[in-house]
């Protein structure tokens, strides 16, 4: 029972608040009542969902009673039975604190954040709905659930990057997301149908039981053959690589800053994002007998991970930065994964969800003491009137590097140990790109803290003397969040990712034996534990020296590099490769389809060329009727004519 109330509570909310938004417009003050009931009938919902999955917790992760409740059959097909079904076991109770926790205090700081909109009752609904999705996606049963929870956020995504629809920008960034995620679904539903075609089934508990037995199996696909597993496996990858905006399929998670700050941080530190890393933690017993697939998931993180740190150290938007910095991570935890350390990979998702959070309500916090600016080179000299956002931006900087005794130090590092752990040279590639990033992370991180806080105010006068301190609605969900960005690492270090860590998964993840990427990882040698915390502290030196102590170094490099700086500044142009490659010859075909093929060829010769020669024979045959009775008396006289003398013709032949 207390998992049904944890999932259907946001629901419920959801329903509400969409059906007040969609009551007549009040006067003001009955509007902001029902504005008032909106926001209080969904953070009830989220919180008291928060204190279920608390409870939850301590039920299935702490005292092992994982279970599967049927709630009632959705599909009976022949071979294909699908059950709504919440499945409540570690590796769910682990993201249920996340994804009800984060979403609680992002609910409870959007009342703040919000206040001033005209459409809060939609606001507040789309939010839990996006939980809610979340939620039903991480207790899936099956992979078809598993379908609903994952297109249920991404319309739920595309709802809130698009909120507000009158900026021409937010829905260009909507639909982006929308197209680029259903890329990468497309592969997400191919890999169903290749693992119902391999197991003829979508029930976990049946794939699962019977993946070993299919190690060997292959599947016809393109004309070749291949390993089943490993078909699957790349398939449902794809989709993971949509959601999760990896290399190649990651062109819309910067773009989604155009919507309110409250949606970027629940996209990014718990919904939405991490259903790529989960899903691939909740199909690991596929995953392991198929190393092609782990080495790809490996160097797709890995790839990722400095990918997206470089563009982050040039980006000017607070948000971008931020989000730059969730692509990176989410490489981090891919190449967890990928070395078969996936409880490591959930680890830093966990920690890395209280951290990134903080960080990007505290933008938001920043964005509000501004007056909606968001450009780093327009701040500077707030630090004073903002003191309480300053330290939780602090707290929130710190954890991301990974400077102990933050949350990020232990996940991240254990991450890294993983991937020189594993031995092998995807391990090694990982290793080696996860330490460059770490080095970059700390530069942009403390690139933002003092572009933003520190040195000469840079904003105009009038914008400097509205500076001011978010209210407590917005800060006490920031102090919650930092408290998780703290304890987080260290408290679940031992059982999450400690020596004993099998016993704490059970059955929901699995590892095969001479997987040990994450028992190698606890006897790295000292050097590789010390690596992370070394490059983070020099990567935080050199943002002070170019920002802090010599300020005009960062615009000479920029000038005397004139070409890298661009590359990265750009985006490594993936934005202008895509419109050249798949926009304009799309809008191309497009416009010949419609006006070639539909307009001169189906509309020509089909209905309009019908139309037009009905039309032109009647404008024809209505030019004889002149309205002179001499013209009709000729022509009646001219058809006797015709007709005698056709009788005449007849009868001379006859």
């Amino acid at each position: 029972m207390i998992e049904i109330l944890a999932v259907f509570l946001p629901l419920v909310g959801s329903i509400i608040a969409g059906l007040i938004a969609f009551m007549p417009q009040a006067d003001k003050a009955k509007q902001h009542r029902m504005d008032v009931l909106a926001q209080w009938v969904t953070c009830t919902g989220l919180v008291l969902s928060a204190v279920c999955a608390v409870i939850l917790f301590k039920d299935v992760a702490l005292d092992g009673n994982a279970r599967v409740t049927q709630l009632f059959t959705w599909i009976d097909s022949g071979a294909l039975e699908v059950n709504w079904a919440l499945r409540v076991d570690q590796l769910t109770a682990v993201m249920m604190i996340v994804v009800t926790v984060v979403s609680a205090m992002v609910h409870i700081y959007s009342v703040g954040y919000m206040h001033h909109d005209k459409s809060i009752p939609r606001f507040m609904s789309y939010l839990s709905l996006f939980t809610f999705f979340m939620l039903m996606l991480i207790t899936a049963d099956n992979l078809v659930q598993l379908f609903f929870g994952w297109e249920g956020v991404g319309l739920a995504s595309y709802l809130l990057i698009g909120f507000w629809y009158e900026k021409p920008s937010a829905n260009a960034a909507a639909i982006k997301a929308f197209v680029v995620n259903r890329v990468g679904d497309f592969g997400f539903a191919l890999g169903i149908f290749a693992t119902f075609i391999l197991f003829d089934s979508v029930n976990f508990d049946t794939i699962f039981n019977a993946v070993s037995g299919k190690a060997d199996a292959t599947l016809h696909v393109f004309g070749g053959e291949f390993d089943a597993l490993t078909v699957c496996c790349l398939l449902l990858f794809v989709g993971a690589m949509g959601k999760s905006a990896q290399l190649g399929l990651h062109t819309w998670l910067p773009d989604a800053m155009e919507g309110p700050t409250p949606v970027s941080a629940l996209i990014h530190a718990a919904t939405m994002v991490t259903a790529g890393i989960f899903m691939v933690a909740r199909l690991s017993p596929m995953f392991e007998y198929s190393q092609f697939a782990l080495d790809v998931v490996t160097i797709v993180g890995a790839s990722t991970a400095i990918f997206a740190a470089t563009i982050g150290c040039v980006q000017n938007d607070i948000k971008r930065v931020i989000a730059y910095s969730t692509c990176s991570q989410l490489g981090y935890m891919f190449f967890a994964c990928g070395v078969s350390a996936y409880s490591a990979g959930i680890f830093h998702l966990m920690t890395h969800g209280f951290f990134k959070a903080l960080l990007f309500l505290g933008a938001g916090s920043v964005i509000h003491a501004m007056s909606d600016g968001q450009d780093m080179r327009k701040m500077g000299g707030i630090w004073k009137h903002i003191k309480v956002t300053y330290v939780l931006m602090w707290i929130g900087s710190l954890a991301l590097v990974g400077i102990p005794p933050f949350a990020g130090f232990y996940s991240k590092d254990i991450v890294l140990e993983a991937a020189y752990g594993a031995h092998t040279g995807v391990g090694q590639y990982a290793f080696w790109l996860g330490i460059a990033a770490a080095f970059l992370t700390a530069f942009y991180s403390w690139r933002l803290l003092i572009m933003t806080f520190h040195g000469a105010p840079r904003a105009d006068e009038r914008t400097m003397a509205h500076v001011h301190e978010s209210p407590p609605v917005m800060i006490v969900p920031l102090l919650v969040l930092a408290l998780g960005a703290c304890l987080a690492g260290v408290l679940a270090y031992d059982m999450m990712v400690g020596p004993e860590n099998a016993k704490f998964w059970g059955d929901s993840i699995l590892v095969l034996e001479h997987h040990k990427a994450l028992e190698n990882a606890h006897h790295s040698p000292l050097w590789v534990v010390l690596a992370p915390l070394v490059v983070g502290v020099a990567g935080i030196a050199l943002a002070y020296v170019m920002y802090m102590f010599k300020p005009d170094m960062p615009g000479a490099l920029a000038a005397r590099f004139q070409g890298i700086y661009q590359f990265l500044l750009n985006k490594w142009y993936f934005d202008e490769l895509y419109d050249k490659v798949f926009v304009r010859p799309s809008f191309y075909l497009g416009r010949n389809f419609w006006k070639t093929g539909d307009g001169t060829l189906i509309d020509g010769l089909g209905p309009d060329g019908v139309s037009a020669a009905v039309k032109n024979f009647a404008r024809r045959a209505s030019a004889l009727q002149t309205g002179y009775l001499y013209h009709y008396a000729f022509a009646m006289l001219a058809g006797v004519a015709v007709l005698v003398t056709w009788y005449l013709l007849s009868s001379v032949g006859g």
